[in-house]
């Protein structure tokens, strides 16, 4: 990696004694920023600590030569030096007096996007995602040079604050052939964007800090017309922009979505739930934890499919060591978490980790004291906090990362699971246990019981039962019939185990009663019709006579399909036939 500062220019603007004890200083070439406010003493940060370059305090003659060494202030109280990529940032007394200022050194580094070139190269849109410092603008301003010199494109740079290009009229060199357009005042980024789409023809548009709802739409407008976005957002990860509404439409745009009964069972979730709106503006997004590890997800519409839903995204991690070696790796959210949760409780087992769910007090908390609402408004912040409701239980589901249905039950218990069966056949359950493999143990004793099974009739006519759950805090699990099929759909959602597609061969044995081959042949039979015919081809089956015993077993397992089937004709050539959903 090489770099270059012109650090002397910005040196040049400090008064005499600042500036030579900035030329002498030992880690002069790690400079972060000079701090000047009125009436304290100058202070210079550095990576790892900052200290004081002078005894004197900084007076108003002071802060008023060195703005008069600077170019002009925008309407983001930003200045710079011609063609450097230093920045100059001012804080104002009410009158509009400049009373401190902070220089920051810009830096050109190339060779910072040797970890994601050839996600660059593909052509997708890039969104960068990190906390202030991380070197968001530094990746952009090389992202936007090898665009221009290396794959020949043409690259046009929305430069809000001259950050990425740099002060003056002439752009700073680190941008190869890009072209840079200065945007007059912040509020007008997003008609600046689209004029450039419009007037420039560029295959390529770079844009820093996307910060308004204006920009996200500006940004979606670009994306539409076949042009490819390389921009950052306020934002450490992509849980952040989902949860920020301004933003939201960068990765799709988040909406609620009322289900189907049989659509929020096969869920297994509540009838409201959030689902992406649209597909996203960016179709990659790259979180910036670290200068030297960032971490990549290829395909943002799946991420946030996949957190809404509850369900594990394992993205790429990819570092870069001292020689410029990249190392990608994939790190699921569980390892993360442990990851974070040992570096600040070390002492911990891994077995006593817990992932703790996204909290969020949505974007109107975020600790301000809000208004009262007038009675217009009361109902518009209703639908806001159903909504960050939702967004919660989103991210808050139990087995959100698949990590706890291999570890424990319903609530956390270890395994094998405690059930204690309530008018449930005691055979049944032992069959399907024992036929499945699962992880359950029947108990007699409900104080040791981890979870009831009942059947729904005898739990509303018991109602010391629900008293004494209620008192020891055992969960009620409730089927209809003592059948089957609803007995292994009961236990799997119990151990939060997935449904399968398809019947194998041990499921078919629990519907035959004595297991012999006419039972099974004839399961067998109503398994291939189900599965090939009705519910791929949408059209109804008969299947072959069979005697009353058989044909109760295959009402069970087409009614385990959720499907529905009648019996019809006479003896002995009564036979089933199977209904599509």
């Amino acid at each position: 990696m090489a770099s270059t500062d012109d650090l002397q220019k910005l040196l040049d603007i400090f008064p005499l004694d600042i500036r030579q004890v900035l030329e002498q200083h030992q880690e002069r070439d790690n400079l972060i920023e000079v701090v000047m406010d009125l009436g304290r003493r100058p202070e210079a940060r550095f990576p790892l600590t900052a200290e004081y370059l002078s005894e004197t305090l900084v007076s108003q003659e002071q802060l008023n030569d060195c703005i008069q060494r600077v170019g002009e202030f925008g309407g983001d109280n930003r200045a710079g030096i011609a063609q450097t990529l230093h920045r100059i940032s001012a804080i104002r007394n009410r009158t509009g007096r400049v009373i401190g200022l902070t220089c920051r050194v810009g830096r050109a580094v190339f060779g910072t996007i040797g970890m994601i070139r050839d996600l660059v190269e593909t052509g997708q849109s890039i969104l960068m995602l990190g906390r202030p410092g991380v070197g968001k603008t530094t990746a952009l301003r090389e992202i936007a040079r090898v665009l221009a010199d290396d794959l020949n494109k043409r690259v046009v740079i929305i430069d809000t604050s001259n950050e990425i290009a740099g002060d003056g009229d002439i752009p700073h060199p680190a941008i190869g052939r890009a072209r840079r357009m200065q945007v007059a005042r912040p509020e007008l980024q997003h008609q600046v964007m689209i004029e450039a789409v419009e007037n420039h023809m560029p295959q390529v548009i770079v844009i820093d800090e996307i910060g308004t709802e204006l920009e996200a739409m500006a940004a979606r407008t670009i994306a539409e017309r076949g042009v490819q976005l390389v921009g950052t957002a306020h934002g450490n990860q992509i849980e952040n922009l989902i949860k920020n509404p301004t933003l939201s439409d960068l990765v799709g745009g988040i909406q609620a979505v009322t289900l189907g009964d049989d659509e929020a069972r096969r869920r297994r979730s509540q009838k409201t739930v959030l689902e992406r709106k649209a597909p996203p503006t960016f179709d990659i997004a790259v979180e910036m934890q670290e200068r030297q590890r960032w971490v990549v997800h290829e395909s943002v519409a799946d991420m946030v499919d996949n957190l809404l839903r509850g369900r594990e995204s394992i993205p790429q991690v990819r570092s870069v060591d001292g020689n410029g070696q990249v190392t990608i790796t994939r790190e699921s959210s569980v390892a993360k978490s442990i990851r974070h949760e040992a570096r600040e409780e070390p002492s911990l087992s891994p077995r006593e980790f817990r992932i703790e769910p996204l909290q969020s007090n949505g974007w109107r908390g975020a600790g301000k004291m809000l208004p009262m609402p007038q009675t217009g408004d009361r109902e518009q912040i209703s639908r806001e906090r159903e909504f960050d409701r939702l967004l919660n239980e989103s991210f808050e589901q139990p087995d959100r990362f698949g990590y706890l249905s291999e570890k424990a039950g319903p609530n956390g218990e270890d395994l094998p699971l405690h059930i204690y069966p309530y008018g449930v056949s005691r055979n049944q359950l032992e069959q399907v246990i024992q036929v499945l493999n699962l992880p359950v143990v029947l108990t007699k004793d409900i104080d040791s019981a981890d979870a009831v099974l009942a059947l729904r009739s005898h739990v509303k006519n018991h109602s010391k039962l629900r008293h004494i759950a209620k008192v020891r805090q055992v969960p009620i699990h409730m089927i209809k019939a003592s059948a089957i099929p609803q007995i292994t759909r009961a236990l799997r959602r119990l151990l939060h185990m997935d449904e399968p597609d398809t019947a194998d061969e041990r499921e078919l044995s629990l519907f035959a009663q004595s297991g012999s081959d006419d039972e099974l042949d004839a399961l067998e039979e109503a398994r291939l019709a189900v599965e090939q015919i009705v519910i791929p081809k949408g059209q109804p089956v008969e299947l072959l006579p069979r005697s009353a015993p058989v044909r109760k077993m295959q009402h069970e397992l087409v009614e385990h399909y959720r499907l529905k089937s009648n019996s019809f004709g006479d003896e002995p050539n009564r036979r089933l036939r199977i209904y599509p959903a």
